[in-house]
């Protein structure tokens, strides 16, 4: 299939797609849309990067029908805050020749506002899982009118904890509706989900799991340490003209604020971070500057290697290596989108042997080691986490064993001694004087007449 035209589309999301330069269908878009429209459950697997989100829009705007009812026909479920905004405006793009109405709800922010909208006249809500069960908990959200419920990166939501919030969802909502659930692995728990809630689903898969975009160029350095690694950064940055656009993914917000802080000086003004630690704004922010192209380089943690989409990415530079070899293919997948040419660039340490064995057994392919630049200041400097641990010989002092005798015990003296027993007076003065005493102390003797 060449173009979107040979789609069974109406005029309206033609108009949209050649608004917005769509003009050839990725597989995962080929595949999934007449299953879609014939109206059965559907479960596809498909990688960043891939089109997922035009691939389940499409065939549900074109079914979508023109109602008077207030509540909404389409419900859409992302992991993320970030992903709920993006996938709205893709919604409002492809819908700008329809008569529809969409929103879009999330956590870490005024709930009243979204309980508004939610209330108001809607058709499409895209709502992240605990914001979504706040608005069915509390009775704002009516679900007689939802006909498609669809669930994007159901697995990354599974591993973020949702998975009680995503049954509740499951539960709650009408069961004549169609489910569209898509993946970018299949997992033991996503499939008990598919068993549980879904009818007979229609499965359709992109990529094998692990499979990397062909059109990404994968290289590796192997460096001694992290300040080794920052000034590996550094070299980059500044000497490869082709850094267009540079997403660098660590492993934690406090390394991401500590690799800001070590470039800062030289790229301060084309940098930023998110994380999330970040408040929303902040995140936004780095996201709109990021796409924007105001900021060269964005520094993030794994939370936007799955779902946001970013064009024009030309280069993933793993400065942490991943401990989950599908987390590296989601990083890498930010780059080489839309059939456009991308690099990723991992740095490795002795420590990531098995990570990299992993990685690479996942994927069937080797990441090429490239030699170092000669240029590249190779540090001495260990952090307190790299420095050797000395570990001191810990000598077991024997304490002389007890030997249990029981209590303490002294034979008292006979006048300390007591005895149960009653005695009479007279028992008690030969007890005390060897002898009995009269009440006067002499002897009883008979009186003369």
């Amino acid at each position: 299939m060449n173009t979107f035209e040979e789609l069974n589309l109406n005029n309206q999301l033609l108009k949209s797609l050649k608004d917005n330069e769509f003009i050839h269908p990725t597989i995962i878009q080929q595949k999934a849309f007449s299953p879609i429209m014939s109206g059965h459950d559907v479960f596809g697997i498909a990688q960043t990067g891939t089109g997922k989100t035009l691939a389940y829009l499409l065939p549900t705007l074109r079914m979508y029908a023109f109602s008077k009812e207030k509540t909404p026909q389409i419900v859409i479920v992302v992991p993320t805050r970030e992903l709920v905004v993006q996938v709205v405006d893709e919604v409002r793009k492809m819908a700008t020749y329809m008569n529809l109405i969409v929103a879009g709800i999330y956590g870490g922010s005024n709930i009243n506002p979204q309980r508004v909208a939610v209330s108001g006249d809607l058709d499409v809500l895209v709502a992240t899982p605990g914001r979504l069960v706040d608005f069915i908990s509390d009775g704002t959200l009516k679900p007689k009118l939802i006909k498609r419920l669809i669930i994007d990166e159901v697995d990354e939501m599974l591993n973020l904890g949702f998975r009680a919030q995503i049954k509740h969802i499951l539960d709650f909502l009408p069961q004549k509706r169609q489910n569209i659930m898509f993946s970018a692995t299949s997992t033991e728990d996503v499939e008990m989900l598919i068993e549980k809630y879904f009818n007979n689903p229609i499965k359709i898969e992109a990529a094998p799991t692990g499979t990397p975009l062909k059109n990404i160029t994968q290289i590796g350095y192997k460096l001694p340490n992290f300040n080794t690694k920052v000034n590996m950064l550094d070299l980059l940055l500044a000497s490869d003209e082709s850094m267009k656009k540079v997403v660098v993914f660590v492993d934690s917000k406090n390394m991401a604020d500590e690799l800001y802080f070590e470039l800062e000086n030289y790229f301060g003004d084309e940098m930023c971070v998110i994380h999330s630690g970040k408040t929303q704004p902040k995140r936004f922010e780095a996201i709109y500057n990021f796409k924007s192209g105001k900021s060269r380089i964005l520094i993030a943690t794994d939370l936007i290697s799955r779902g946001i989409d970013i064009a024009e990415v030309t280069h993933v530079i793993n400065f942490d290596t991943p401990d989950v070899p599908e987390q590296y293919i989601h990083r890498i997948g930010r780059t080489g989108r839309a059939d456009a040419n991308g690099i990723a660039i991992t740095f490795m340490t002795k420590n990531d042997a098995k990570q990299i064995t992993a990685i690479q057994n996942l994927m069937k392919k080797k990441i090429k080691i490239e030699a170092l630049p000669e240029k590249l200041i190779i540090s001495d400097i260990l952090t307190e986490d790299e420095k050797p641990k000395v570990v001191m010989k810990t000598i077991e002092v024997k304490t002389p064993k007890k030997v249990d005798v029981g209590a303490s015990f002294h034979e008292k003296s006979e006048k300390n001694m007591k005895v149960n027993q009653h005695l009479t007076r007279g028992a008690k003065m030969k007890l005390k004087y060897g002898k009995s005493k009269t009440r006067s102390g002499k002897k009883n003797e008979k009186k003369k007449p």
